[in-house]
């Protein structure tokens, strides 16, 4: 029987065959990888610590270790990339090869849990994605990491990025959208051919950067950049393309985030590594896919 928040029979045939073979070191088996995996589910949904892992999940340092190792390996990135939705369920397509991609960032607050990292002789995570340092920073709301994220028309996450509260918006759409490939229509590759985004993003060199990769963008403007170009006359050229309507469909990232922030322990970052917080995430992004 299957219990509250943990892999159904579907979802675990999805990705059984994607985990790594179960031999241990000194030839005995490893405990059941769907059993680890629905014990880290369980401490991302009730943000409890590794010690109250519940008995009939095991020891909790086994799987703490291989939330661990498979950081390590990049095996969550690549389950992520298989199990992206690769039909027209992506969403409203702007031609035959091209989708919407939707773009913004929430700030997650840190507990004290999360500080303190050693900073000498940390383990090297090695994943495609591995964060700079810890990910953690001072904004309003005190020490804070920010998650950047891409979401498709359905609102099913993309593409992940982590970086200190503080951190701009802005910086961090292109490395987004460079991480999305592989993404297939009918048996077609597609790119991102549209942005949907907020005033964040609305930077010059931001567009310029798009129209260059042929993706069109969906981002209005500031109010201190309608009035510097309408200050330059002629000179400031058009105002951007914007359509409202279109930019509507941004609402399916907000909800993505509000989807993602129903597992307590990504609500608020306990973990003191960025690169452990972000394993947490892609694996909420991979239950999001298969549900």
């Amino acid at each position: 029987m299957v219990g509250r928040g943990e892999l159904t029979d579907k979802a675990w045939a999805r990705i059984a065959p994607l985990l790594p073979v179960q031999s241990g070191q000194r030839g005995g088996r490893w405990r059941s990888h769907r059993q680890v995996i629905n014990a880290i589910l369980w401490k991302e949904r009730t943000g409890a610590p590794w010690r109250d892992l519940p008995e009939r999940y095991g020891p909790w340092k086994t799987a703490h270790e291989r939330l661990r190792k498979w950081t390590a390996d990049g095996t969550w990135d690549r389950i992520l990339e298989h199990v992206i939705v690769k039909d027209d369920s992506l969403g409203t397509l702007e031609d035959h090869v091209a989708f919407v991609v939707s773009v913004d960032s929430t700030s997650v607050r840190a507990h004290q849990h999360a500080a303190g990292a050693r900073k000498k002789g940390a383990a090297r995570t090695g994943s495609r994605n591995s964060p700079d340092g810890e990910c953690l920073g001072r904004s309003r709301g005190g020490l804070t990491t920010k998650l950047h994220l891409a979401v498709d028309a359905a609102g099913l996450p993309l593409a992940v990025i982590l970086t200190p509260g503080q951190a701009g918006d802005n910086p961090q759409l292109l490395p987004l959208l460079e991480d999305i490939h592989d993404i297939e229509v009918d048996g077609q590759r597609v790119r991102a051919g549209r942005v949907i985004a907020d005033k964040a993003y609305t930077h010059p060199s931001t567009r310029t950067a798009l129209r260059q990769r042929r993706i069109k963008a969906t981002i209005p403007e500031r109010t201190d950049q309608i009035a510097r170009r309408k200050a330059k006359g002629s000179a400031g050229g058009r105002p951007p393309a914007f359509d409202p309507d279109i930019y509507k469909l941004r609402n399916v990232v907000e909800r993505c985030f509000n989807r993602l922030k129903q597992f307590r322990g990504l609500a608020t970052r306990f973990a003191k590594r960025a690169a452990y917080h972000r394993a947490e995430i892609i694996l909420a992004c991979i239950v999001l896919h298969l549900r």
